[in-house]
């Protein structure tokens, strides 16, 4: 057996792409701004994207707080009405509601 030396070159768009046609992702031709955001770190994009997207989606929540106020669940009422039948069906025994440390304060008041 005789060695052969071989010299690799690697494809001209990076490994594990084609030699025939070009490469995926981010060409020459693009957009001024997607060759800049390409540029930057990872992390600091993916955050950036996490937080518009939250803020975009609490749009719609903040817009309904303000014409409807607080929802009905959270009235003094209601807590009340939900604290009585909890206790009625003794749930959480121990440290919740039905507890007499919770019933204790709950009389005090």
């Amino acid at each position: 057996t005789t060695m052969v030396k071989v010299w690799y070159e690697p494809p001209p768009y990076g490994p594990g792409t084609a030699l025939n046609r070009p490469s995926y992702g981010h060409q020459a031709g693009g957009t001024q701004l997607i060759q800049q955001l390409s540029r930057r770190p990872s992390g600091l994009l993916i955050a950036g994207a996490c937080v518009t997207f939250t803020a975009l989606a609490y749009i719609p929540v903040m817009i309904r707080e303000a014409r409807q106020g607080l929802p009905f669940t959270l009235s003094p009422e209601y807590q009340a009405a939900q604290r009585a039948y909890m206790r009625y069906h003794n749930m959480n025994p121990i440290f919740g509601i039905s507890s007499r440390e919770a019933r204790a304060a709950d009389e005090a008041h």
